[in-house]
Formats: structure tokens, sequence, C-alpha cells
């Protein structure tokens, strides 16, 4: 099969792995927030500098006692110099954090939306790829999970960086032997953080993915309650859930002895600054090369390095957090969108649609092999064929919810790859056999049609739908709530919503994917009766099981394998498809049954 028949570029197949462009993607949403950052990090160099000045002091304070000097008022201002200098500190230190929060959740709050937004741009199947209780996890609680290391990583990870090179430099010009004999156990230290971090990429992913799979099985779990119920599948059920729950407990173990030993080690090591710094103090000074006071200035000043050190290397383990939670990100902003153009450079001249030799594959599995068809303008055209034939993929393809392989699409004479997705949109309006209705209220999800439509005009189009009476039956009437996707309707009032919805969208082509495949007789015929007046002078296309439904359309098209095999009027199909004749059989079959029992 060539490449250029092949489906989107499809998402990793489950394993976790770490994108390289998480942290271009991360560099890229501060980037906005760049001065807030900066800010921060001047403020927080503030802080960790009089943090570090009152061991200055502290050691001119010894000196001068071992030297003999009685005056208090020396010692009374140094103190309440030192004091001021912590007040400063902690002054400085908060208004760094409180403004990196403060850029941090805006950061947040934009890589959310370039989330949002970036799902809507793309092809509707790269979308189905995960689950919505993935998507849901990353967008909502991973994201989330990083404001606290962002928050603080800029500002105290730069400014304790600086700060430990400022006074490792200041040490070394006292005394560089001493000062590399006193960082001695921070460069075990350091290794042993190091060896901890390569360990990273083995065992944190593998519990990114373990997070997700226990994270869909409670979302398969809660959605699925009711068969679960009705089958008596509820051990099994619970047993995967919990099966789930205790791989990824193990899973987070096992990452946590592997890093227990090296952290530990790391952590005991960097304040161990004296373990290197005493003896070698102790020679030097007993021989003559070091002075006391700059033995004792040396001995103070390792306290206050260590404080910035342990600080910075707190943060590898987050730092490595951060990295693998961006590179899902990474994984999603990286994928490839529907290509069109920002502007129409021509508008279609009439609402025909055309396929011509289109292809389709999903997962490098051809769907459609080199379709052709011709739905005139204003003309009532009908899909119909075995199930899994390829009639919702060429409904979903004229919607733009995914992109042809090869061939073209025309509306009105313009290939829908030259227009913008806004401009499709506006052109076709899609309903399909579960039309998603939002936890809003009836007026709400109806009006989703139409952004700008008042009160009177959705009522209007929900009585040409001859869902007004059954609306107007329920509760709060059209501000009845209608429940995640739908869920306090039944499947036929929420296909008449769509329908209603549709209704006020008032688009010039009009695709019903089985749309009234939940409804009961009765209801059936008013929604037909709706659909006439939705569809007229529009050019729409039926996707319908129940043949009867499709009799007066101007022209029907039989689907089977991925190919148009016939087209036609009804009349003209039953004489000359065998495949037609079939089915018409079988319809006629079933509704003569039907009508026995009842």
């Amino acid at each position: 099969m060539s490449e250029k028949k092949t489906s989107p570029e499809t998402a990793n197949s489950g394993q976790a792995s770490i994108n390289p462009n998480g942290v271009k993607w991360l560099m890229h949403f501060a980037g906005g927030r760049k001065g807030q950052y900066i800010f921060s990090v001047f403020c927080a160099l503030i802080g960790v500098a009089a943090s570090i000045a009152p061991y200055f002091i502290l050691a001119d304070i010894i000196r001068e006692l071992i030297g003999g000097n009685q005056e208090w008022s020396f010692y009374l201002n140094r103190g309440f110099l030192i004091g001021m200098l912590w007040v400063l500190r902690y002054l400085f230190h908060s208004i760094s954090t409180m403004t990196s929060h403060l850029a941090t959740f805006d950061v947040l709050a934009d890589i959310r939306k370039a989330l949002l937004a970036k799902l809507s741009a793309l092809p509707l199947g790269t979308v189905q790829e995960q689950s919505s209780g993935t998507y849901k996890n990353i967008i909502c609680e991973r994201v989330e999970s990083i404001e606290t290391t962002l928050a603080h990583i800029v500002p105290e990870f730069t400014s304790n960086i600086c700060g430990a090179v400022v006074l490792f430099i200041y040490m070394m010009t006292v005394d560089w032997r001493v000062t590399l004999w006193s960082l001695s156990a921070v460069a075990i230290g350091f290794v042993a953080f190091m060896i901890m971090m390569a360990s990273m990429p083995k065992y944190f992913p593998a519990t990114v993915e373990k997070t997700k799979i226990l994270n869909d099985t409670a979302v398969e779990y809660i959605n699925g309650i009711e068969v679960i119920k009705a089958f008596g599948q509820s051990k099994t059920s619970y047993g995967k859930f919990v099966k789930a729950a205790k791989e990824g407990a193990d899973c987070f173990i096992d990452w946590m002895r592997s890093q227990n030993l090296w952290q530990n080690l790391g952590m005991a090591c960097f304040p161990a600054t004296l373990l290197g710094l005493l003896p070698a103090g102790v020679v030097y000074m007993l021989n003559g090369s070091l002075t006391q006071p700059d033995f004792i200035l040396l001995v103070i000043l390792s306290f206050g390095i260590m404080t910035p050190l342990i600080i910075v290397f707190g943060f590898t383990d987050d730092i490595s957090v951060v990295r693998v939670i961006m590179g899902e990100i990474a994984d999603i902003l990286d994928k490839e969108d529907l290509k069109r153009p920002e502007q129409s450079v021509k508008f279609p001249a009439d609402n025909g649609v055309t396929l011509s030799n289109v292809h389709f594959a999903y997962k490098d599995k051809e769907i459609l092999h080199g379709v052709s068809l011709q739905m005139k303008p204003g003309t009532l055209n009908a899909l119909v064929g075995p199930s899994g034939s390829g009639k919702s993929t060429i409904a979903k393809l004229i919607a733009s919810l995914w992109d042809v392989g090869e061939g073209r699409i025309l509306i009105g004479g313009v290939d829908i790859k030259n227009m913008p997705l806004s401009d499709c949109n506006q052109y076709i309006a899609y309903v399909s056999q579960d039309n998603y209705l939002f936890n809003l209220s009836v007026m709400d999800n109806i009006r989703m049609g139409n952004g700008r439509a008042s009160d009177e005009e959705v009522i209007a189009a929900a009585k040409k739908c001859g869902c007004h009476d059954f609306i107007m039956s329920l509760e709060h009437g059209y501000q009845t709530i209608c429940g995640g996707a739908g869920g306090h309707l039944s499947g036929g009032e929420r296909q008449r919503i769509a329908i209603a919805r549709a209704m006020l969208k008032n688009a010039p082509i009009v695709i019903l994917d089985e749309a009234t495949s939940y409804t009961d007789p009765e209801s059936e015929a008013v929604l037909q009766s709706a659909l006439s007046r939705l569809v007229q002078e529009k050019t729409v296309l039926m996707i319908a099981h129940r043949l009867s439904t499709v009799t007066d359309c101007d022209c029907i098209h039989v689907v089977q394998d991925g190919n148009i095999i016939a087209s036609g009027t009804h009349e003209e199909l039953l004489s000359g498809c065998l495949l037609y004749q079939k089915m018409w059989n079988a319809h006629m079959s079933a509704k003569d049954r039907m009508e026995v029992v009842v």
C-alpha cells in the first residue's frame, strides 16, 4: 500500500517514553511569561544572597570573639544585621514564589488550551486512538501535577545554583585546597544523584503507563456499570480494576526501591562538607599554610554552601518527572493536524458534493478503495450497505473529521483541503447515530448549532423537529440538564435534540448518519417529517439500515467492502443491483415479522 494512502499518523502503541520535544514545548509556553519568571528569579537571587550573607557575618563574629573583642555594640549590630537579612530573605522568597506561581498557573492554562485546541484540529481517528480517560488524565491531573515543581524550579533552582557557584568561587579565593576537600563528599553525592536519574527513563515511564491503564479501567468501569450489573460482571470488572491498581502500585514500589539507596546516599553526602574540610584544614593550619581566621571562615561558609546544594539536587527527581509529563504533552502537540489553510482562496459555487477516487486507510488497513460519487446541489442522497462497508467513513470524510489519503472531496467545485476547517464546519451539519449531548441544559445543547440564536429561535427549531412537547414535559423544560453525555435522556430524545441542533445551524449540506436509529415507530414519523423540513433546498446525505427511510431519495449509493458498487433510484437499484435487492427483501421480511408480533 502506498504511503499516501495511509491514515494520519497514529499515536504511540502505549509504551510510555520520553519525547525529547517536551522541553521545547515547555520553553515555548514559559516564554510567554518570561518577564514574570525573570522578576521571580531576580527576587530569588536577592533572597539567596540574603541567606548566605549571615554566614560571612557569623564568621566575622567568631573571629572577633577569638580576638578578644568585648564591645557589646559590635555584636548587637551584627545580630541585628543578621536578623534583617533573614527578614529580607523571607520577604523576597515570598515575592519570588508568589510571582512564579502566578506565572505557572498561566502557563498551565496555556498548555491546557493548546491541548484542547490540538484535539479539535486532529483527525477523528487520531483522537480516538487514545481513550477519553487518558486525555482527561493528561489534561487535568498530569498537567496540574507539575505546577508546584515548575513554580519553584525556575526561581529556586536558578538562584540556588548561582548562590552555590558564587560561594564556591569565593571559597576558592580563600583557599582552593580546603575548598576542594570540602566538596569531596558533595562529589560522591552528585554521582549518586546521577545514577538515580539514569534509572528514571527505565522506571518512571512505566509508572506513567500503569497510571494510564488504571485511569482507563476506572473510567471503563464507571461508564459500563449498567452492562456490568445487567450481566452480573461486577466481580470480573472489579477484579480487572484491582489488578490494574496492584500492577500500578507494584511498578511504583519497584521504582522507589531502585531510587531509594542512591537518593539516601546523595542526601547523606551533600551536607557532609566538613568530612573533607576539617582534616584538610587542620593539616594546612598546623603546617602554617592556612591562617586560623581563614579556616574559621571556610568552616562557616561550608555550612552556607550546603543549603543551596541540597535544594538544587532535591529538584533532580522533580525535573525528571516534569520531563516525562511534558513528553506526554508533546506526544499530543506533535501529532499531525488536518492540513487546512487559514483562509479560503476560492468559495464553493454551490452546495454540491463530489468524491473523486477517494482512498482512506486506518492503521495501515485500507477501508475505502477509490470511492467516487456525486451529490448534486439540493438533492437527497443515501448510502446503504452492510455493516462495516465504509458508509460512516465516507460521511466523516465529507464532514472533515478525517482527511482522505488519496483522491479529492469537493464542495461546490472546491477541494475541502483548500478550505479552512471553520468554513467546512459552516457548510456542513453532521448528525450521527450517537450524537453527544453536554452536561448542560436542553436549551444550551440545541443552541450549540448557532451560538447567536435567541431562546425563541431555539424553541422554534425544537418545534420544527417535533420535540418541543417532550421537552416541555421534562421537569424543568428547556432548562432541564441533559446529564453527562445526555445520560438523563433516552436515545431517541437525544437524537431529536441533536436534529434540532442541526436544524438551528441551517447549513447548506446535511449529513444524517443513522439519525433516527433510536426512535420508536411512532416518533420516527414525526422525525421524518422534521427531517423533510430540515433538508429543504439542501444537499443531504443519509445513511440508514432501514431502507424504507431512503426510498424517496434522488440517488442511492450502494457501498460494499469500501467500494461504490451501484448508484441510482430505488426502482433502478431493485432491478439492477443484486445486493440492494437482497437488502430490500431482508428489510421487508423483518418489517412483516414485526407487524405480526405487534
